[in-house]
């Protein structure tokens, strides 16, 4: 048994009378009839180690032990008058992934606001691995392949996974994707710090209950003008978790994070405060320069745009990667989508498979096409793709990027080597980089956001996005990577294809 806290456990029993108004009983395991009325959002606040994860996970546990219908984008049930649904989002394919490693059901905000549309035939198989029809007979599938599928979705509730492993890709099954029109019953949602205003907008068009699970010390959505979505809201809908856990406790990266809290830390104490941890604890670490290595799966986080270029110029060069080409392995990340609106189908395809502005990407290699790009996006549940691609690398010193190649239209990309800390939030890695000489200078800058210094703030964001080792890097200097950069590291498959063909191009 998972034993909460007393703010967790008084949060836990706030939420399950919020879930009352949505038929869902968790106190007593039971399915009741809906209330009328309007939408009601509720945010739970707390920093880094203070559990809002693990509340998640077992509200989560309970609704699924009680029949609750966990809707992911791959596929949804029939509506019924007795149906109750829940979603779990993320803003990001990263965010999303790192809730999934720990036993949440989790995809992003984008993908919940489409359903796809699967080929009737093959629909027939979704329906009876949900339990609502008895086993078909599919034209070209024996039977041992719909028990290989019925045996992966027992023990993982992924229907694509499912189909798949009954010898079926992603592209004969699922014909397209269209606009949520449907209602859904309760949406948690993780980072929602990292919420604007719009979004927000439409999530309660889709759930009568949301509830909001983020974290006030990180860094408001650009546009936002430094506030949060659930900041408008009422105190009475506001729960905040303020105990630092005892798995948390002894963590020096958290005790960093949460020693910014302090009014009077500077930013030099800190910088000592750094130092005296590394000498104590291997799991933070001085540097005078940056770990190639690991720049090619976790970005080094700065502050400044000028900072990042650099050192994606740096991390190129070092591994002499020609101008005109990128490297198999190489980062990138999705700087969104060129398509004009009357490709607008091909757009929802590309992002529900992940390739959203933000998303992480590793180059594979060319793709069947010139302008086309074999692309493994982070985190995704399906990460192999093959897309119109647009990419453009950045140099110092030159206002225009260089495009190596391009297709006329599709997904773009910048290098991912380096990126800010706002885009790297609702995003962990194992072991992350942050280029201290940007936190000084944003100390030194002098600027505020809602009342709390912003080298406080980017410092906060930075090192809690450190799962297990934070390396502090204090100079413009590199490391010489002792080995070639290859994708070898990642689970190569045969790539689902979304590609723009030259009769929809026309």
């Amino acid at each position: 048994m998972i034993q909460l806290s007393e703010d967790q456990a008084e949060a836990h029993d706030r939420i399950s009378e919020i879930l009352l108004g949505s038929g869902v009983d968790i106190a007593n395991l039971e399915l009741l009839p809906t209330a009328q009325g309007g939408e009601t959002v509720t945010a739970v606040l707390g920093k880094a180690g203070s559990g809002k994860t693990l509340l998640l996970a077992e509200i989560v546990n309970a609704l699924i032990e009680m029949g609750v219908e966990a809707v992911s984008a791959d596929y949804e049930s029939k509506n019924r008058a007795d149906k109750r649904t829940f979603a779990v989002l993320a803003p990001t394919n990263k965010a999303a992934s790192v809730l999934r490693n720990r036993g949440v059901p989790a995809t992003t905000i984008h993908r919940i606001l489409y359903t796809p549309v699967y080929d009737p035939e093959y629909e027939k198989i979704a329906e009876w691995l949900a339990g609502e029809a008895l086993r078909p007979v599919i034209e070209g599938l024996t039977d041992t392949a719909l028990d290989r599928a019925e045996a992966f979705y027992k023990t993982q509730k992924s229907m694509p996974g499912a189909l798949a492993a009954a010898g079926l890709r992603g592209s004969d099954f699922i014909t397209g994707w269209t606009r949520r029109e449907s209602p859904l019953d309760i949406g948690f949602i993780d980072e929602s710090s990292m919420l604007d205003d719009r979004q927000l907008s439409d999530l309660k068009d889709i759930f009568s209950t949301l509830v909001l699970f983020g974290d006030p010390a990180q860094l408001a959505p650009v546009g936002q003008s430094g506030s949060m979505s659930f900041e408008a809201l009422p105190e009475s809908s506001k729960l905040v978790l303020s105990r630092v856990h005892r798995q948390e406790a002894d963590n020096p990266i958290l005790d960093l994070a949460h020693a910014l809290s302090d009014p009077d830390l500077e930013f030099h104490d800190f910088e000592h405060m750094i130092e005296r941890a590394a000498k104590e604890d291997d799991r933070v670490v001085v540097s005078p320069r940056v770990n190639t290595e690991l720049m090619a799966r976790s970005p080094v986080l700065t502050w400044r745009n000028a900072t990042r270029i650099r050192l994606i110029h740096a991390f190129r060069s070092v591994y002499g990667a020609p101008q005109a080409e990128l490297l198999a392995g190489e980062p990138l990340i999705c700087d969104g989508i060129e398509l004009p609106m009357k490709h607008r189908k091909r757009r929802i395809d590309l992002e529900t498979r992940g390739l959203i502005k933000g998303a992480q990407v590793i180059y594979l290699g060319a793709g069947r096409k010139p302008g086309f790009s074999r692309v493994w996006v982070v985190g995704a549940e399906d990460p192999q793709v093959n897309a119109a691609s647009i990419i453009k690398i950045e140099a110092p010193d030159q206002e225009e990027p260089f495009i190596p190649f391009a297709a006329s239209m599709g997904a773009a990309f910048v290098h991912g080597a380096a990126c800010t800390i706002h885009k790297a939030q609702g995003s962990q890695w194992p072991e992350v980089q942050l280029f201290g000489p940007d936190i000084e200078a944003a100390a030194r800058f002098g600027r505020s956001e809602a009342g709390i210094p912003l080298w406080k703030r980017l410092a906060y964001v930075a090192i809690t996005r450190a799962e297990h080792r934070l390396h502090w890097v204090t100079r413009y200097m590199l490391s010489k990577p002792t080995t070639p950069l290859t994708a070898d590291d990642l689970k190569i498959a045969p790539p689902t294809e979304l590609v723009l063909t030259s009769e929809t191009a026309e």
